[in-house]
């Protein structure tokens, strides 16, 4: 069995455990795993980058190596799950790149307006969590 890509988000962010849920059900291959940064010191310890940035973007840790952020990681885990295969060629297009993160970084920087959160704290219940 080959190892798994881990794939980093904020475990605080309603938009962003909506966003893990959907790609869950999309990884057929069980290729990622999903990382709460908040709650995954250890892996925090391991990476070249600011845990503050990670809060910032979705990261990607490739199982070979390499570390993709932002529409880049949205690129790379295209190729690994088969519904998204026939769009990933087109997210190369020229100017595509670029258009892509700007608009994931705009997703990013509104993502507690877009899901009911109310000042960068979520009134959405965690599973198995109660009031």
């Amino acid at each position: 069995m080959t190892e798994k890509a881990q794939v980093l988000y904020d475990g605080h962010c309603a938009f962003c455990r909506k966003s893990v849920s959907m790609l869950g059900k999309l990884d057929w291959l069980k290729c990622l795993e999903y990382v709460d940064i908040r709650q995954s010191h250890s892996v925090l310890e391991t990476l070249p980058v600011a845990p503050e940035r990670l809060l910032e973007e979705m990261h990607v840790v490739a199982p070979k190596g390499g570390l993709y952020h932002g529409f880049a990681a949205l690129r790379w885990m295209a190729w690994r799950l088969p519904l998204l295969w026939p769009v990933a060629p087109l997210l190369y297009i020229p100017g595509v790149p670029q258009l892509g993160q700007k608009l994931y970084l705009w997703i990013a920087r509104n993502r507690f307006q877009l899901i009911p959160c109310h000042g960068g704290v979520c009134t959405i219940q965690q599973k198995g969590s109660r009031r």
